[in-house]
């Protein structure tokens, strides 16, 4: 039988989710629903099942090590990890990871998934899957559509030509958009509709073929950027001068409403797309009550109060029908039925250039991560925490001067070539343009308080000498 792989979409922006999910890093990263993130449970989904390989992902730079780091933890070994030079949307991505997979495997089969979604019921999933694999091997397109209990206007639909059966493939009529409300009340009263999953099942042979028939202006540059691309430690990364080239399209719109040969396989499980907070709350609420974090209630109902720092805790009092999002540097409140409105106020604070809008508190690095503590005049204060055998490359500063005082864990910290063990409560200074390194020796992560002082604080004050990331003059951490 041919090998199925799991294809791990992992792109976005996340904005609707705001101010948990941002642009640096978007909810698929996030614990939502428990302490799995969402792209940890996609690509565990497939895990450990015979004549499954390990799964491609395609992701863009500044999310690389964070995949590798979250799979890690998950306990998944990855095959290719495909790096996007730019967001092209999903067409050229999964076309991507196509001709990456043809290129080894001409009989490949892919499962093509976006990272987050929330599918509790693993085995369900595998079964549905196992139901459209005849169909994928017989050169159908097959996708996955959920049962609909109410009448969703936020995802797209499927048509089916009858009533769907539990277990069974069935010819796709045709997808249906978005609808309004009345409309959305009527497919679900008919009962031939389910929606649209946004989940891919065919071989990679056949996805090409529909590509040439439906959207051939994509493989040229899709499939130069593939021949071109480049090993960089441990990543594949596409070749940017073609990519660029590549139209930006979603699947649907380029091949998947235009092809013939689409099969539906109805998902009787959970799912959520998790696209907007009614959507989370929907999916944690007891009761009508859904809190997270350090939360105190009284008398609310409808509610979603979410804290994500125990410094903020969050007291509601007589909420209905309410989101309350607690961040350090940001809170949302909002009408629960008008969630969907998150992305335009991203829009407006983004356009009002506050570093809220995209930037996520915590700053994610190879070698672990740094959040600002307190921010000022010439001084700002960070927690950072260094994973076990990660280093941060050897630099240096042109404005600023820094000093470090190690709260766990042992650090060596090596200043123009002399280098030092520091362990708890102990500290040292780095002089404004002495050339240092941090490094984790040790078996846990060292936690430290860096206190910098100067003119210029921005994390683009770095010249860099050495680096394992391989990462360039003036990038940041």
């Amino acid at each position: 039988m041919p090998e199925l792989h799991p294809i791990l979409l992992c792109g976005g922006s996340g904005t609707r989710l705001w101010p948990l999910s941002r642009k640096s890093f978007p909810k698929q990263f996030v614990p939502l629903t428990g302490e799995t993130t969402l792209f940890q449970a996609a690509a565990a989904r497939m895990a450990g099942v015979p004549g499954v390989a390990a799964p491609v992902v395609v992701t863009n730079s500044d999310f690389r090590f964070i995949v590798t780091e979250q799979l890690a933890h998950a306990g998944v070994d990855p095959g290719a990890v495909l790096i996007e030079p730019s967001p092209r949307n999903t067409a050229p991505a999964i076309l991507a990871a196509a001709l990456h997979l043809l290129a080894r495997d001409p009989g490949a089969l892919m499962l093509v998934m976006p990272t987050d979604h929330e599918i509790p019921d693993r085995e369900a999933f595998r079964a549905a899957v196992a139901a459209g694999m005849p169909q994928a091997e017989a050169g159908r397109i097959v996708t996955f559509g959920i049962r609909p209990d109410r009448p969703e206007t936020g995802y797209g639909w499927l048509e089916l030509s009858a009533r769907p059966e539990s277990g069974r493939a069935q010819p796709l009529v045709r997808f249906v958009e978005k609808p309004c409300a009345e409309r959305a009340a009527a497919m679900l009263a008919e009962g031939r509709y389910l929606w649209n999953a946004g989940i891919f099942l065919m071989a990679a042979a056949t996805l090409k073929a529909a590509f040439e028939a439906h959207a051939p202006e994509l493989l040229a540059p899709v499939a130069e950027a593939v021949q071109e691309a480049r090993a960089d430690l441990g990543f594949l990364r596409l070749a940017a001068g073609p990519w660029e080239k590549a139209r930006d399209i979603s699947v649907d719109f380029a091949v998947m409403e235009r092809a013939d040969n689409l099969d539906v396989v109805p998902f009787d499980g959970a799912w959520s797309d998790l696209g907007d907070w009614n959507a989370v709350w929907r999916a944690a609420e007891v009761e009508g009550l859904a809190t997270h974090g350090a939360v105190t209630t009284m008398d609310c109902s409808g509610s979603l109060i979410w804290s994500e720092t125990e410094a903020m805790h969050v007291m509601g009092i007589g909420l209905s029908d309410t989101v309350v999002v607690a961040m350090p540097d940001a809170v949302l409140v909002a009408d629960r039925s008008r969630t969907q409105e998150v992305k335009e106020a991203v829009a407006a604070l983004k356009q009002r250039g506050a570093r809220q809008a995209e930037i996520f508190p915590r700053d994610h690095r190879p070698w672990g991560w740094f959040e600002t503590l307190a921010l000022g005049d010439r001084f700002q204060v960070k927690r950072i925490v260094v994973h076990p055998g990660a280093a941060l490359s050897l630099q240096s500063h042109v404005h600023r001067a820094e000093h470090w005082v190690v709260v766990s864990g042992t650090a060596r910290v090596t200043i123009d070539g002399e280098a030092r063990l520091l362990t708890e409560n102990q500290s040292v200074y780095v002089p404004l343009g002495a050339v240092h390194r941090m490094e984790n020796p040790g078996r846990v992560p060292v936690v430290l308080i860096e206190i910098q002082t100067g003119s210029y604080l921005g994390e683009d004050d770095i010249i860099r000498y050495e680096d394992v990331y391989a990462r360039g003059q003036g990038a940041k951490g």
